[in-house]
């Protein structure tokens, strides 16, 4: 079961790992290449800002996004700011975010993203603690996938398998952990099923489109394509 409560707790401890280790930047550093192709580190603090604002808005039942050119021009219009705005805006805007989902509200209740995709409302908190910390590695500051809770890993792993199962480009696919943890994604049923083993970190960095899956192994076929997420 979801406790949403719990989750905005742990998402206001990853964002304080994150503005904590971005404090100790200066402007140069917000200039800086991120992990993510064509951004920089202030595209993706940028980003996180906007996305606390834009959660804010499927809670309370508007468009997460006007649209998608706008979320765009929001990200670059806001990426070139020095080190203090930048830091100030993701503090606030995440404080906004977790003023929002602390309030009442039916928690069961189904609520939309983008491009159509719904969700309940329980797991927003962990949908942003995901942008978070995944985005926390992105900006390659030192923090990386074997940093994250033990606990985010296997539920990002439960929510990306669960994501790709019964995608007919993806083969039937089992994944284990170096310490027996095991999931299934892709087509239900099939030709050319393939089993992944590896740390728990490097399948997430798999699945998540962080890593190559290099340091994976696999029997039964190749490594499985994944579409972008």
């Amino acid at each position: 079961m979801i406790d949403h409560e719990r989750d905005l707790a742990s998402l206001r401890e990853a964002t304080e790992r994150l503005l904590t280790d971005a404090a100790s930047w200066d402007n140069a550093s917000v200039a800086e290449p991120s992990r993510l192709p064509g951004w920089t580190r202030g595209h993706v603090l940028a980003h996180l800002a906007r996305n606390a604002d834009a959660l804010v808005n499927v809670l309370e039942g508007r468009p997460m996004y006007a649209s998608a050119e706008t979320r765009d021009a929001d990200i670059e219009r806001d990426a070139p700011r020095p080190l203090d705005a930048q830091l100030a805006d993701v503090r606030a805007t995440d404080a906004r975010f977790r003023e929002t989902a602390a309030a009442p509200a039916d928690w069961s209740r189904t609520v939309e993203l983008r491009n159509g995709v719904t969700d309940s409302a329980s797991r927003i908190p962990f949908r942003r603690w995901v942008e978070v910390a995944l985005h926390h590695v992105d900006l390659g500051c030192g923090y990386e996938l074997e940093d994250l809770p033990q606990e985010f890993v296997q539920r990002e792993i439960d929510f990306l398998a669960e994501r790709f199962r019964g995608l007919g480009s993806v083969p039937p696919t089992v994944l284990w952990t170096s310490d027996g943890r095991t999931w299934t994604t892709g087509a239900a049923e099939g030709e050319g099923g393939v089993v992944v083993t590896g740390p728990a970190a490097e399948l997430l960095g798999w699945l998540a489109g962080r890593r190559d899956g290099a340091a994976l192994k696999t029997e039964g076929g190749p490594l499985p394509q994944l579409p972008p997420l």
